[in-house]
């Protein structure tokens, strides 16, 4: 017979260490977002402007590219790789910032893992590719903020994570 597997709480303690902390607004978080997002749309530009100056001054490009008809459009969500840039936009901005992108940083605000005392690449990847699963169903899930006894939306509970105020109020390191 085999043996069962017994439930582990090993991040309870972390759990604990968090109590008390003040959560953020969803105010000071929709506008962090907003803000990171024009942050990602801005640097998506510069970096077409980029590519475009690329094909332009490079001439091996320019020759091969010089018969072929480009289309260049700012969506985000028409193709995969912009889905993509988004999440990698996201989530290496929150891995980098130590849980505050630029936004949250403006607004003072902080990502903290459940679990661990450090967000790893990986959260930071996950709780990114949530805002899509936060999206579905007409934003629904930020919405879930409002219901959820400790604010978190979807996202935030993919990647078990919390939004805290960053006003060095209580434990709980970056």
């Amino acid at each position: 017979m085999p043996t069962p597997t017994l439930y582990d709480p090993t991040h309870a303690e972390r759990m604990k260490e968090l109590t008390g902390l003040t959560l953020a607004s969803f105010r000071s978080r929709a506008a962090a977002l907003l803000i990171d997002f024009l942050l990602a749309a801005a640097l998506f530009m510069a970096l077409g402007v980029a590519a475009i100056a690329l094909v332009k001054y490079v001439p091996a490009i320019h020759d091969w590219q010089a018969h072929r008809h480009i289309v260049i459009e700012l969506n985000f969500f028409d193709n995969w790789v912009s889905v993509a840039y988004l999440a990698v936009f996201f989530g290496l901005s929150l891995y980098w910032g130590r849980g505050r992108t630029l936004g949250k940083r403006l607004m003072k605000i902080r990502v903290v893992s459940l679990r661990h005392h450090r967000l790893s690449f990986w959260h930071c990847l996950e709780r990114a590719l949530g805002y899509g699963a936060s999206t579905l169903e007409l934003g629904f899930g930020f919405l879930q903020y409002f219901f959820h006894p400790n604010r978190q939306t979807v996202h935030d509970r993919i990647a078990e994570t919390i939004v805290v105020s960053d006003k060095r109020n209580g434990p709980g390191p970056a």
